[in-house]
């Protein structure tokens, strides 16, 4: 524990230390070449802007029981440290905490998308209105 606090923009610094963050484009790629999206929008949030074609939604509140491998309630994917998760939050600030904490259980291929879904939607990737994959 510190003597003084750091504040969230510090703390934000230090957990991307590491991350090699992807631009939307990029994780789209990274999708389609294997790597899990993970989608940790509330549900008004992917409501509101759609759903994210591919990915798999987990609560940021269980994220890292679901796909520690070695945890008897994960989800099918998870099943070894080297599989690579791409987190992805409305504006990418959540996704990089939720991806330094994958990181720090041993999932080291864990990263997330700068700019999140807004930068998704602005980029033109595709969105969809059909059910999301919702993992609880």
């Amino acid at each position: 524990m510190t003597d003084r606090p750091r504040g969230i923009e510090a703390h934000l610094t230090a957990a991307r230390r590491g991350l090699t963050r992807l631009t939307p484009r990029e994780a789209y790629a990274a999708q389609q070449a294997g790597a899990v999206l993970v989608d940790t929008r509330t549900p008004e949030q992917r409501a509101e802007t759609g759903e994210v074609p591919g990915a798999v939604v987990i609560d940021r509140t269980v994220l890292e029981w679901r796909l520690d491998p070695t945890f008897a309630w994960r989800i099918p994917e998870a099943s070894s440290w080297d599989t690579t998760y791409v987190v992805l939050c409305r504006q990418g600030y959540s996704s990089s905490l939720a991806a330094r904490s994958l990181q720090d259980l041993g999932l080291r291929n864990a990263t997330d998308v700068i700019g999140g879904v807004e930068a998704w939607v602005a980029d033109g990737l595709p969105l969809t209105r059909a059910a999301a994959d919702v993992r609880r």
